[in-house]
């Protein structure tokens, strides 16, 4: 019978684990397919640790191992043996967190975990000042593109909107030709947020005027309205353009442009423009409220804290996905296995 128990509890478990990746997280966290990326190789790092150092079988996979000294071991396991950051230790102890509270969600007998993981304690990281970009570093990222190109007239548009809007990557990524409203009064596009909480952002005339050229060259004159904005051709279907093709044309007009302006930083990401941005509206004299509403924070706390920090500890944890060896995979839950990596559904730790 306690056989039974155990295996009925590591199937569970597992379940779970499959269900907090694909559903939960996608859902109601989410729709960043980096930070969709990086719950997924926390939990494999952290199943990995307990199958390899723990030697955790599926017979041993209970609720225990996953309450406050096996997290605490497993971050300094993360920091000695494979050498992660503090930054990077801290993202993972954040996704194992909203895991732990996922899980004390749907078993009453689960509560105490969300309780251990809440009480293992951040590490220290050095606070670093902004660094967003400038004025005139914008003004010489946005001089680059040859719009007279197809190619530079998209990325001179993408561009254009990403820092008039403010917006999150991967929200402007989503925007679909239904969410813009240009011949209204005061043209407008409709973003869908975090927790699919959706606000109108208005757009300025070298906006508009941006996106009906780009969407003459780029949609035609009856496109269709479940059509991405913003998309890229594969196999003759045009899908949403990726963050990692954001990333690539953004850092090749840094280049070039920090050869003129020197504030311009070689390694660009998006969510500078959205820094850059916030922090402008400041300097302009728009109150903090305003700026919270527009860049879609859930509270004005969020948007103080915001504009005091920098995106490299993001920009630094997502970086270390390619350094910790585990490539992107699909989760298929299977009851029939051997280990705990694939009990779980999750590629086995790679040295």
């Amino acid at each position: 019978m306690k056989n039974k128990a155990r295996q009925k509890d590591a199937m569970e478990l597992s379940r779970y684990i499959n269900e907090f990746l694909t559903d939960y997280a996608p859902a109601q966290l989410t729709n960043s397919e980096h930070t969709l990326k990086s719950y997924e190789t926390t939990l494999t790092l952290y199943i990995g640790y307990l199958e390899e150092k723990c030697e955790v079988t599926p017979e041993k996979f209970t609720q225990e191992c996953f309450d406050r000294k096996h997290i605490e071991n497993w971050l300094k396991w993360l920091s000695d043996d494979r050498d992660c950051s503090p930054e990077t230790c801290n993202n993972r102890l954040s996704t194992m967190r909203a895991f732990c509270r996922y899980l004390s969600s749907r078993e009453v007998r689960y509560v105490s975990l969300s309780a251990d993981a809440a009480g293992v304690p951040y590490r220290k990281t050095a606070k670093k000042k902004i660094s967003g970009l400038s004025r005139d570093a914008v003004k010489a990222i946005l001089a680059e593109p040859d719009s007279n190109t197809k190619i530079g007239l998209r990325d001179l548009t993408l561009m254009v909107i990403l820092y008039g809007t403010a917006a999150r990557i991967d929200e402007l990524l989503s925007i679909q030709i239904k969410d813009i409203y240009l011949e209204a009064a005061k043209p407008y596009v409709i973003i869908t947020g975090k927790g699919g909480k959706m606000r109108t952002l208005y757009l300025l005339p070298k906006a508009v005027g941006f996106l009906q050229i780009y969407l003459k060259k780029f949609h035609g004159t009856t496109p269709q309205r479940t059509d991405y904005l913003f998309y890229s051709s594969i196999h003759g279907k045009n899908r949403k353009l990726s963050q990692q093709a954001v990333y690539k044309l953004l850092r090749k007009y840094a280049e070039k442009a920090h050869e003129k302006c020197g504030d311009v930083p070689f390694d660009l990401h998006a969510h500078q423009f959205r820094h850059a941005k916030a922090t402008h509206w400041l300097e302009d004299g728009m109150n903090i409220v305003q700026i919270s509403f527009l860049l879609g924070h859930s509270s004005v706390e969020t948007t103080m804290v915001y504009l005091d920090i920098t995106t490299e500890q993001e920009m630094k944890a997502l970086a270390t996905l390619e350094d910790e060896k585990i490539s992107n995979v699909s989760v298929k839950w299977d009851s029939k296995t051997d280990t705990l990596s694939e009990l779980c559904g999750l590629r086995k730790l790679k040295k």
